[in-house]
């Protein structure tokens, strides 16, 4: 019997330890209100937004820089997501009137940067 427990101590000892690291979801961070970001993304500046508030983070909480319409070009800097929800944000540089901000990528003509921030 008591080799039957020892033969499978080690195996008991592995599922715990592996259980953890395959059911740990990735962590994401929103942008805090202030936070600017340097432009990761190297993609065009056609990019477009019917109105959108620019805030000085990725809530609706934070403050708004700008607003983004469907005449201004749009320069992406990169996204971040909001905890482990699909909501994701993009940091963008206004070309028309220079300001930069946080849009909700669901408010972007193609729905925000590819490119992920990092933070």
């Amino acid at each position: 019997m008591k080799r039957r427990i020892a033969a499978l101590l080690p195996v008991v000892a592995m599922a715990a330890v592996a259980i953890p690291m395959t059911t740990a979801a990735p962590a994401f961070a929103g942008a805090a209100c202030g936070k600017t970001v340097a432009d990761k993304d190297g993609s065009t500046w056609n990019k477009t937004a019917d109105g959108a508030n620019q805030r000085s983070g990725s809530s609706t909480g934070c403050g708004i820089n700008g607003i983004a319409y469907n005449t201004h070009l749009l320069d992406y800097h990169c996204y971040t997501r909001i905890g482990s929800s699909s909501e994701t944000w993009t940091f963008v540089r206004n070309d028309a009137t220079g300001v930069s901000g946080w849009i909700r990528d669901d408010l972007l003509s193609d729905g925000g940067s590819l490119v992920y921030c990092g933070f």
